[in-house]
């Protein structure tokens, strides 16, 4: 069996953060990564994604996200400063190496791949949020000739049949797929929860200046303030009055279907020849063999640290503050991830030395 210090699970932008941290203390490290390649939840968006953060809030520790500060980068951008980072700091990727289990035996983790074990003293599971993507109970009923897709298959508008869409989901996502398609096609969009909307520059700063000036995204889930806006999506750019004026057309919630029509909760329908559902992802962490989340599946933590000694998460949503899962704020969680490392790894250490006098009475032959 191979064994190290820290294994990370999954090389996204919150593994790499951590790798860096990792990698400056000199911890001997692995990243395991299923995909054959860095950024794969990155490579799998659709083709026009960009990112509603400008590039100067947008870079790992060491290593500045290059262009111009206040522009917005694309997907590509993204996923080539990925790479650069994982190669400028010669982080140590396995690649096309999934996690298939992760179990604890005599006293450390294992990891299962089919490649074999993999042994580590703890853990980090940075697997991001966009896992399973998530599907309403209704896209089964749809015929075949209605072409549908999550989000995470659609690329661009060729991917969709001429003539009316409709895309699921008032989420930022939602949105710019609309956008796209709003030229090309006849577009509807179906918004379950209207979302609290922040314009993208405000009196020539862009949103997240405000943000940061103000010290609203330093607030943590444990506020009163971040508790409140953990439970809220923010539209950032958008509202629905802007795609109106490109013609796109705004219903209530989708809520069933039947035939080739979908209806929606105030009693309208719709028969479209594709869909896109943008209606976001659920997690999976059911290949944990370990007591680490509630009833209802979800991990219990206090911001990464399970209640698993040795095993954290890095990446999730409001893991702390409304950026621990965006690209240029992960970093402050993995610093304070790669601190309980350090101290877990000393304490273990500690415990592991013979107490003095009986190295005293080792050094007199007792």
């Amino acid at each position: 069996m191979v064994r190290h210090d820290v294994v990370i699970v999954g090389a996204g932008q919150a593994g790499l953060a951590l790798g860096y941290e990792l990698a400056q203390q000199g911890r001997n490290f692995v990243i395991l990564e299923r995909a054959d390649d860095v950024a794969a939840a990155w490579r799998q968006r659709w083709d026009s994604l960009t990112l509603f953060t400008p590039r100067r809030y947008d870079s790992l520790r060491g290593l500045a996200f290059p262009g111009d500060p206040d522009g917005y980068p694309t997907r590509d951008e993204v996923v080539a400063y990925l790479r650069t980072y994982a190669a400028q700091f010669d982080l140590p990727l396995q690649l096309g190496t999934e996690a298939t289990s992760l179990s604890r035996e005599d006293g450390h983790f294992v990891i299962g791949t089919r490649g074999g074990p993999v042994v580590a003293d703890q853990v980090v599971v940075a697997t991001g949020p966009f896992q399973n993507p998530r599907m309403p109970d209704f896209a089964g009923e749809l015929p075949s000739d209605v072409v549908q897709m999550h989000s995470i298959d659609y690329h661009r508008p060729s991917d969709l049949p001429p003539g009316r869409v409709l895309v699921i989901g008032g989420g930022n996502t939602g949105f710019q797929i609309a956008e796209e398609l709003a030229p090309t096609h006849e577009v509807h969009l179906a918004v379950g929860t209207r979302q609290m909307t922040l314009p993208q520059r405000l009196l020539g700063r862009d949103a997240f200046w405000w943000l940061t000036k103000l010290g609203l995204l330093d607030k943590s889930v444990e506020t009163k303030m971040g508790r409140r806006a953990s439970t809220m999506e923010t539209l950032v750019g958008y509202t629905p009055r802007k795609l109106k004026r490109l013609g796109v057309r705004l219903h209530g919630r989708a809520c069933a279907a039947s035939g080739r029509s979908i209806r929606f909760e105030d009693g309208g329908w719709l028969e479209p020849d594709g869909v896109v559902f943008a209606t976001g992802f659920t997690s999976d962490y059911s290949w944990i063999d370990l007591p680490i989340a509630d009833e209802r599946g979800r991990v219990t933590h206090r911001r990464g640290v399970t209640e698993v000694p040795g095993l954290y998460m890095l990446g999730m949503k409001w893991q702390w503050t409304r950026g621990s899962a965006l690209i240029g704020f992960v970093k402050d969680d993995a610093s304070f991830i790669a601190t309980q490392l350090a101290e877990r790894a000393a304490a273990i250490a500690a415990d592991a030395q013979p107490e003095p006098h009986q190295l005293t009475n080792a050094g007199q032959g007792d």
